[in-house]
């Protein structure tokens, strides 16, 4: 008995025995002494072996339970033919457990990829909001819409920069201050015209032009008339040659 006792003493006492199962009396030497008359410590092993047996069985509760989970999660997984047997390990219900966390990752995975029918909606759509009548020219307008784009980005972020607007502002803000500098603009190089003509009046300049569109014509029939009867082409030589007439 003693030599038994030894035997479970050592296994008690071992590192990879569980601190539970195993303390020092500090009371009497009860019922049991080893050769050096030390006490063994036993006293809390019977309840310690009652835990372990309703872990045990709780155990194969929680296999059966993981069991049932899989079926749901899994159903095209086969059986394990040592399912069924009595010895149930904490590595069979890591296994279990794996699988099902590998599924479930799988699963977002795939939910993150876009469907058939949603990829040729996207593409549908795509041909009505750009007027795209087959699918060989979806290609082709993405690119000329991807250019495009960058072109007007580019242009609406140099005219921020030299209209001194914000980043954030719209579009709108832009064609106003575009549409108030060139107004006053306009308003510059109107009073410009007028300064340079060295008159302010408009109505004035008017006049003067249709004045010109009076006296042109009849002056210019007369030149002709002169140039024909003298037989000359050139309008310096009117002077020299109705001199020599005279």
């Amino acid at each position: 008995v003693l030599k038994v006792l030894s035997r479970i003493d050592s296994v008690l006492r071992s590192p990879r025995a569980p601190p539970l199962i195993y303390k020092r009396s500090k009371g009497p030497v009860q019922s049991c002494l080893k050769e050096n008359g030390q006490d063994c410590g036993f006293e809390h092993l019977p309840l310690a072996i009652e835990m372990w047996a309703d872990q045990l069985m709780a155990l194969k509760d929680l296999h059966k339970s993981l069991k049932k989970l899989s079926l749901e999660l899994l159903p095209w997984h086969t059986a394990d033919p040592q399912d069924n047997r009595e010895s149930i390990r904490v590595e069979d219900l890591q296994f279990i457990v794996d699988a099902i966390l590998e599924e479930i990752e799988n699963k977002e995975k795939n939910s993150q990829k876009p469907s058939l029918p949603t990829l040729s909606a996207i593409v549908s759509h795509f041909q009505k909001l750009f007027d795209v009548n087959s699918l060989n020219g979806v290609y082709p307008r993405m690119n000329e819409v991807y250019t495009k784009l960058g072109e007007m980005t580019n242009a609406m972020r140099n005219l921020h920069e030299l209209l001194e607007l914000d980043s954030s502002a719209p579009p709108t803000v832009v064609v106003d201050t575009v549409g108030k500098l060139c107004d006053i603009i306009n308003k510059n190089v109107t009073k410009q015209v007028q300064q340079l003509l060295g008159t302010q009046d408009v109505h004035r300049i008017i006049n003067k032009l249709e004045e010109h569109e009076c006296f042109f014509p009849p002056f210019q029939a007369l030149i002709q008339d002169l140039l024909g009867l003298l037989e000359i082409s050139n309008l310096d030589d009117i002077l020299p040659t109705v001199r020599n007439l005279k």
